[in-house]
């Protein structure tokens, strides 16, 4: 039986998917491709979350695409201009006639003697299954679940009367205007929440169980809107986001370098915001070091303002219980509430929840150990797109589309039709796929690959060596290439299952 084949399939529509999709256009257009999206839009994550103040946590400059100039005035920028920037980016490459909307990658299966992989994939509006075959697959997918949101299981939850939301899934109707809200959370979210509801709520609260670093940072780069003035685009924009990737690197190497001051002086930028008055020690000064969780960034302090103003307020305590009006507090306290937002995190989860085998043996993807952060060992022509914890998620997603263009060219090249990464030395030790301490991450870390302590299987958080090794640096270090053995008949049309 034969399928449809893709040279290149791509897993997921939102900014990495277009991203990988333009870059592939652009440096190998008689590749045949297509985009597998689950949901009914462009955008991915910016598509998803519609919460009140939803913003990116980074600076759109090093956000952005390296080919196409962020030109509207914020750096840090509202979900819904994200997201029109990502369609405008699909929509000027064509990109959106190959996105295929409603189909959901449930499974791959490597073959070596044809050199392809067998896809399965659900068609979500009707349940339908249908089969096709690709060379390579490229994962854009992120690295969580967009079906389910994290939530712990707090007593007495069915207890309460009032309206419990999750970030992730954000009523469209619902109506906060006058209300008491509590949102239980420390991360980026829960400060994004906090004083875009505070403007129309009665009052908000934002309850964490312990602190996370908080910096201020100008919504607007005042160098980049002087050099957007007198510069082409172009040029105005590499600088700026050349600026942007040198002072996100030295402020993460002084923060890791140098933990003692980095704490004091974060602690002063927030007395400084606060006032002397406000107890900065209790719900601002985390028992963790800078970057062992990342920074929380909020735009022209924003959050600070907020808590000044007494819009809303900042609560470190447990939670012992709900109640029918609220919560009740380890410390005895209680929260009254009318709606509760539980921003407590996500749901990792890798390869978009698809399982697959390599001929015939199951791939765990949780046992593979990371090629240069985006192949794995073992497993043939399949890459992942899993960005900077530490910067702009683009910056990795730019670096690793280049590598697998890089990588396709070289194949071509040399007559390959499929390219391996190695194995590492069986007593190499190996160690997490990331190196953060967030709570989503522990709470996922088993179920992501590994990595190793030397090259090419070690997973960098630096773009400089990254693009050293990506985008300069040889593609066959560590890797095996190889050819197909069995002929394969060439369809015309997809396959129902």
């Amino acid at each position: 039986m034969s399928y449809e084949h893709l040279d290149v399939l791509i897993v997921g529509a939102g900014l990495s998917g277009v991203g990988a999709a333009a870059r592939l256009q652009r440096e190998l257009p008689h590749k045949r491709y297509a985009i597998l999206e689950t949901r009914d839009a462009v955008g991915g994550t910016w598509d998803l979350f519609r919460y009140p103040g939803v913003r990116s946590d980074s600076d759109m400059y090093t956000l952005g695409y390296d080919s196409k100039p962020w030109q509207h005035e914020k750096a840090i920028a509202d979900g819904w201009t994200i997201r029109e920037y990502i369609r405008e980016a699909a929509a000027e490459n064509g990109i959106d006639k190959q996105i295929r909307f409603g189909h959901k990658l449930i499974r791959a299966d490597w073959d070596t003697p044809t050199a392809r992989w067998l896809v399965e994939v659900e068609l979500v509006n009707t349940g339908d299954r249908l089969k096709m075959t690709a060379g390579f697959i490229h994962f854009c997918s992120g690295y969580y679940n967009y079906d389910e949101g994290y939530t712990p299981e707090f007593p007495g939850i069915e207890d309460f009367t009032g309206t419990v939301v999750h970030p992730q899934f954000w009523p469209e109707d619902l109506d906060y205007e006058g209300k008491r809200v509590v949102i239980i959370g420390s991360g980026a979210t829960a400060m994004t929440l906090v004083p875009a509801m505070a403007e129309k709520a009665a009052h908000v609260t934002m309850l964490q169980r312990s602190p996370s670093y908080v910096l201020s940072l100008p919504a607007i780069d005042a160098l980049a809107q002087a050099m957007d003035r007198v510069m082409p685009d172009s040029l105005a924009y590499g600088l700026t986001r050349l600026k942007q990737l040198l002072m996100t690197e030295l402020s993460y190497g002084f923060f890791r370098r140098y933990p003692k001051q980095s704490r004091a002086l974060i602690r002063k930028l927030a007395v400084r915001q606060l006032g002397d008055n406000f107890d900065v020690d209790t719900h601002f000064k985390p028992r963790y070091n800078p970057w062992d969780e990342r920074l929380c960034l909020v735009p022209d302090g924003d959050l600070f303002k907020s808590l000044r103003a007494g819009t809303s307020s900042i609560v470190t305590d447990h939670i012992k219980t709900f109640t029918e009006d609220g919560i009740e507090l380890e410390s005895g306290a209680t929260l009254e509430a009318d709606i509760i937002v539980t921003a407590t995190g996500l749901v990792l989860q890798g390869l978009g929840g698809a399982v697959g085998s390599i001929d015939g043996q199951e791939l765990n993807f949780a046992d593979a150990v990371s090629y240069r952060g985006l192949m794995y060992a073992g497993v043939p022509n399949l890459a992942t797109t899993f960005g900077y914890t530490n910067a702009s998620w683009t910056l990795k997603a730019d670096l690793i589309s280049a590598y697998v263009c890089r990588l396709l060219k070289h194949m071509d090249r040399n007559g390959y039709d499929y390219a391996v990464p190695e194995h590492p030395p069986a007593d190499e030790p190996l160690r997490p796929f990331i190196g953060l301490q967030s709570g989503y991450v522990k709470r996922g870390i088993g179920l992501l690959p590994k990595q190793a302590v030397s090259e090419p299987w070690v997973v960098h958080q630096n773009y400089w060596v990254d693009m050293k090794n990506m985008r300069l640096g040889p593609v066959d270090v560590g890797m095996k290439f190889g050819s197909a053995t069995a002929q394969v008949t060439e369809p015309t049309e997809l396959t129902a299952v």
